[in-house]
């Protein structure tokens, strides 16, 4: 088993805050995804299984999942604010102890703040908490090819090349290929 953490965790680098979404974020939330629903489509997750989801989660049902996951140790899933606004989402997610003691980072962020360093830095933060805190010995960011600028965030965030995934996560409606970016701790 892994550090017991106490749930909720805020992780703070300067300006930018990590932090578990509430239940009052949620109109500024809503909005935040309205406005950047065309920008990340092309990268959400979906499901294969069309038929058998109906409707995705409310936002209540999310933020109480995200609380569950957090106090059982398995998914950190935080708000990123910037300057007191929000604008993205990251999650050290698929937490596992034992011989693997691994996870992986998915994040969005809003269009209005990319390429100006800040998801890096939050890359950076949650990798940290990851390797430092948890004591993972591995963390992994799966990002579609074409997609130059979450490249460049991983790399920014010390993340080395590892290889291609093909068909590894169903993303806009299809099976789509990944490559994958691992950083190693290097102290266990």
């Amino acid at each position: 088993m892994g550090k017991q953490m106490n749930w909720p965790i805020v992780l703070n680098e300067g300006e930018l805050t990590l932090q578990p979404l509430r239940l009052r974020d949620r109109r500024v939330w809503l909005d935040l995804r309205a406005r950047n629903r065309e920008w990340l489509t092309p990268w959400e997750a979906t499901s294969p299984l069309i038929e058998e989801q109906k409707t995705l989660p409310t936002y209540v049902e999310m933020v109480n999942f995200h609380k569950r996951e957090g106090k059982a140790g398995r998914s950190y899933s935080f708000a990123i604010w910037f300057h007191g606004k929000l604008i993205g989402q990251i999650t050290l997610g698929g937490v596992s102890y034992g011989a693997f003691r691994g996870a992986h980072i998915g994040y969005w962020i809003d269009k209005e703040h990319a390429n100006k360093g800040i998801t890096t830095r939050a890359v950076r933060e949650v990798t940290r908490f990851g390797l430092e805190e948890l004591r993972l010995h591995r963390i992994e960011i799966a990002l579609r090819p074409e997609n130059g600028a979450s490249k460049r965030v991983a790399e920014k965030a010390g993340f080395v090349f590892e290889g291609l995934r093909p068909r590894y996560l169903h993303i806009d409606g299809g099976w789509r290929d990944h490559v994958v970016f691992v950083k190693e701790n290097t102290r266990i």
